[in-house]
């Protein structure tokens, strides 16, 4: 048997097993393709305009203590404050809920669109556990796991199918461009062509990113081909009861460690910090100089809680090759690493996948569907010549 022929059965055999899982995954990565820019959008009302030019903005202090004063139950877990002046401060409590502030005078804006928000977190689910409860997540996980590996096969052996025996110009043609005016069986195939030779190379990063986020060994095994030392390895959580909000402490003087983070990055765009649960732990900055989806403009400032001293600065520049590019695997994955283009492509990726499963799916029905046709028909003439 053929190379070719061996490549396109097991390319047939993975399609048809996993296809339907990649095609949930692929309609949920469309519909995540502009999350940030949609709930920003639809939180647009949120923004606030200076009471006075060059009013400064309250402390960090001030705005929690506007929190606990508005709800006296209420128990930060983090905060994130850009440096747009008409950014409201985002106060997160607990695990699930988080309100908006006027950074200038405290007033609780609200908690943002909670259908939007709760529409992409549930299609978030959807895309990287399929949907799958909290004690089943492990599975639903290693589920798609397993599938991004087949799709990653897919991809590289589909590219491999739809290069032409012979490189003429009709051959590339009919890989580069569809036809409308087919039908049937080639029209199916065509398009499966056309649309899998333009979005493989897409493809091939976005499935290996995820395969990266996926599996500890796919991220040690770039490590070591980057030669980079090997990251700790990953500890799964404790089980714990589940509480309503976990008790965090925001440290007394809040405000001194925050300015430090400040006056390290000073042209910061957004900072973020999540309390922890005991007033001695120290505390870790994230600070960002850039567009969301840009690692390398990221930074991460850990401080001591009590004397304020620096216990770690790590800078995106300071990282292993191998931890950088695995830093990037996320936002490759999204299509932010491109920023708004990047996005963009990734979603017509996400969509020619769609459209390479269905096809595929009905080439395979079909040739099925006429291999046994062809042995009925073989059945029924050997019947007449038995019986004539």
């Amino acid at each position: 048997m053929k190379l070719r022929r061996i490549v396109f059965w097991m390319h047939l055999t993975a399609g048809l097993v996993v296809g339907s899982v990649v095609l949930v995954m692929s309609v949920t990565g469309v519909l995540l393709a502009f999350e940030r820019q949609l709930t920003e959008l639809a939180e647009r009302d949120l923004r606030v305009v200076p009471p006075e030019p060059g009013m400064p903005r309250l402390s960090i202090d001030g705005l929690i203590s506007s929190v606990r004063a508005a709800e006296p139950e209420a128990m930060p877990s983090g905060l994130t404050r850009r440096s747009d002046p008409a950014a409201p401060v985002a106060i997160s409590l607990g695990r699930e809920r988080t309100v908006f502030l006027n950074p200038y005078t405290g007033v609780i804006l609200g908690e943002g669109s909670k259908e939007v928000r709760g529409f992409f977190q549930s299609v978030e689910n959807v895309h990287r556990w399929l949907g799958a409860p909290e004690q089943s997540r492990a599975l639903g996980r290693g589920v798609t796991g397993a599938c991004n590996l087949a799709f990653l096969f897919l991809v590289m052996s589909g590219f491999f199918l739809w290069w032409p025996r012979q490189g003429t110009k009709n051959g590339g043609r009919a890989i580069l461009f569809p036809r409308t005016k087919l039908r049937g069986k080639a029209r199916y195939f065509r398009w499966h062509n056309a649309i899998g030779f333009w979005c493989a190379p897409v493809l091939f990063f976005i499935v290996l990113s995820g395969i990266l986020m996926s599996y500890p060994w796919a991220t040690n095994l770039l490590y070591r081909v980057t030669g980079s030392e090997l990251p700790p390895p990953r500890t799964a959580p404790a089980q714990r009861p589940a509480t309503p909000q976990e008790s965090r402490v925001v440290p007394a003087d809040i405000d001194r460690l925050w300015n430090t983070a400040e006056q390290r990055v000073p042209g910061w765009k957004a900072i973020s910090v999540r309390f922890e649960t005991s007033d001695s732990a120290p505390l870790t900055f994230s600070i960002e100089q850039g567009q969301r989806g840009r690692p390398d403009l990221r930074s991460q400032l850990t401080l001591d809680s009590g004397t304020g001293e620096v216990v770690r600065w790590e800078k995106f520049s300071s990282f292993s090759l191998g931890r950088q590019l695995r830093s990037w695997g996320r936002f490759v994955h999204t299509g932010e690493a491109g920023g708004v283009l990047g996005q963009l492509i990734a979603a017509v990726a996400a969509s020619g996948a769609t459209v390479l499963v269905c096809t595929g799916f009905t080439l395979a029905w079909r040739r099925f569907r006429e291999r046994k046709g062809r042995s009925e028909t073989m059945r029924a003439s050997e019947t007449v010549e038995l019986s004539s």
